[in-house]
């Protein structure tokens, strides 16, 4: 009986909570991935995941600019950001991928197979950044919002 009793309880909860009275409206609170302020949220979240084990091709970056030479088979690519949020910029194109995490305000870098097609992407703030390019040399970007 008592069991009974429970379970005639939680179908009485279940039921008046889910009622809409007097017809209010009721407000969904899903996300949406058209929403600019839900892709900056889901950028932030991604930088800070990518950031905990991201690690930086600093030496090869620097040799390249450096000592840049036509015969190796990789060049730099890198971003300067100069927003006020942080970033996620991905690299795609010639079976090579890659997503970098750039602090506001700082440069990230990646050493890519050269004369190859690249796709590079990224939300800087609200906005969305999407350049296709050739890239057989180092190449160098400035994003601000």
């Amino acid at each position: 009986m008592r069991k009974l009793f429970l379970f005639a309880t939680l179908i009485l909860i279940t039921y008046s909570c889910s009622v809409n009275y007097n017809n209010y409206p009721v407000k969904k609170t899903y996300p949406s991935t058209g929403n600019t302020n839900n892709s900056s949220i889901n950028t932030e979240g991604e930088y800070s995941e990518l950031i905990k084990t991201y690690k930086p091709e600093t030496t090869e970056v620097l040799n390249d600019l450096l000592n840049g030479s036509s015969d190796h088979s990789k060049t730099s690519v890198s971003v300067h950001n100069k927003s006020r949020c942080n970033m996620v910029l991905t690299i795609n194109g010639g079976g090579y991928y890659k997503k970098i995490p750039i602090t506001a305000g700082k440069i990230g870098y990646a050493m890519v197979p050269k004369n190859q097609n690249y796709t590079l992407s990224g939300m800087v703030c609200s906005s969305a950044y999407n350049k296709k390019t050739f890239i057989s040399s180092s190449y160098s970007i400035t994003l601000s919002n």
